[in-house]
């Protein structure tokens, strides 16, 4: 089948002629900007061969093989490789990725644990399989109210719903915000994945059917205002939704305490001499540009000191779960997996607490921290386990 008209980036895929400025960082310290290059050190892994790949199939050089897919869906979509491209076409470099997996989507070309992540989201609306009704166990024995039409809809999302890890600072940021005296609801089991993932995936289609059921259901029942627990969520309904008629005012819940802590509507607790470094989500700092929010936040802690690892803001190492790579896991199992690298980072600072303000980052870097050894070093936390638990 001839792809070429068919792929809308073709114009300007041909320009990446790998000089390999995407592989470093902005310090160029080493070759580890690219999470996928840098767990598989192979020029196919890095970006420019990526999409070198990408035409070479488009063009009908090579053939689709399961391989070939996993080197195309080993993309987390973080962005590093756009932060440092210096061609005119960088700010397309994931869309062109993103582009391709639209194609063997198209064509059923996807390997099995893509496969089974999309096919589970579309049967259960979230990619463990598990049923709506357990939508809201992470509630436990803590009231929330259901959203009839309160100031704020607290948007969950699946990992908060159903991780169980996550479902701890999912639990805690409810309880901040009651604690603030701030007017919120949920949707429970009637709320259904947000789908970021799905669009990185390349499921079109899915992606619709998932925005179109909860913006309905936000029309419904009159929600204005929401806040996310997950940048991915956030991206998903600032900047996806729209496009099928969802415009909201959305927060991700940095942003909201920090907003919340200049108004003095609640105190920061004050810790000990501790020190903390932060690492920045990627859907939260390259995707949407904040990178102010969570470090007031944590600024606002008393008695600690915020240390920055040397990647950090538009340069932090993604911790390799963007892109339902928290689920598939494409670039485990190796002490050069992003995750595991990036802890290294955090532990060189000498920081008590590695922070977090994702769901995905706090997984993937509790696990790597069990895996390094580091768990009587350093902490794993959300910032609103470190604001509700100290």
């Amino acid at each position: 089948m001839e792809l070429t008209e068919e792929y809308k980036y073709m114009d300007v895929i041909h320009r990446c002629f790998r000089c390999g400025y995407c592989k470093f960082p902005q310090d160029w310290e080493d070759v580890d900007n690219c999470p996928s290059y840098a767990r598989y050190r192979l020029e196919s892994y890095s970006n420019g061969g990526r999409l070198w790949l990408i035409r070479a199939w488009i063009r009908g050089e090579i053939p689709w093989s399961e391989h070939l897919a996993n080197i195309v869906y080993s993309c987390v979509a973080c962005k590093n490789c756009e932060e440092k491209c210096p061609l005119s076409f960088a700010g397309d470099i994931v869309n062109m990725v993103v582009a391709a997996r639209n194609l063997m989507v198209e064509q059923g070309l996807v390997a099995p644990p893509v496969k089974q992540y999309l096919e589970k989201v579309q049967l259960h609306g979230n990619p463990w399989g598990l049923g709506a009704n357990k939508r809201k166990q992470w509630m436990g024995d803590l009231s929330v109210e259901s959203y009839q039409g309160q100031d704020y809809l607290y948007f969950v999302g699946s990992e908060g719903a159903y991780d169980s890890r996550a479902q701890k600072a999912t639990r805690a940021l409810a309880e901040i915000l009651q604690n603030a005296g701030v007017s919120f609801g949920v949707l429970g089991s009637e709320e259904t994945d947000d789908g970021n993932e799905a669009e990185l995936l390349g499921e079109d289609g899915l992606v619709e059917v998932l925005a179109e059921k909860n913006i309905s259901k936000f029309n419904e029942t009159g929600v204005k205002k929401i806040i996310t627990l997950s940048p991915h969520a956030y991206n998903a309904l600032k900047n996806i939704y729209p496009r099928f008629g969802g415009n909201f005012e959305v927060y991700h819940y940095t942003q909201l305490l920090a907003e919340l802590l200049k108004a003095e509507r609640f105190q920061a607790p004050k810790l000990d001499s501790v020190k903390i470094t932060f690492h920045d989500p990627c859907f939260l700092g390259r995707w949407n540009n904040e990178y102010r929010a969570p470090r007031k936040v944590l600024q606002a802690l008393g008695g600690t000191q915020l240390i920055e690892m040397g990647r950090n803001r538009e340069s932090a190492l993604c911790c390799g779960g963007g892109s339902a790579n928290y689920f598939m896991d494409l670039l485990g199992g190796s002490p050069d997996s992003p995750a595991r690298i990036r802890v290294r980072q955090a532990r060189e600072t000498g920081a008590d607490i590695l922070a977090v303000a994702c769901p995905n980052c706090l997984t993937m870097l509790e696990d790597a921290v069990k895996v390094e050894g580091f768990e009587s070093e350093l902490i794993v936390k959300d910032i609103s386990e470190i604001l509700n638990e100290y």
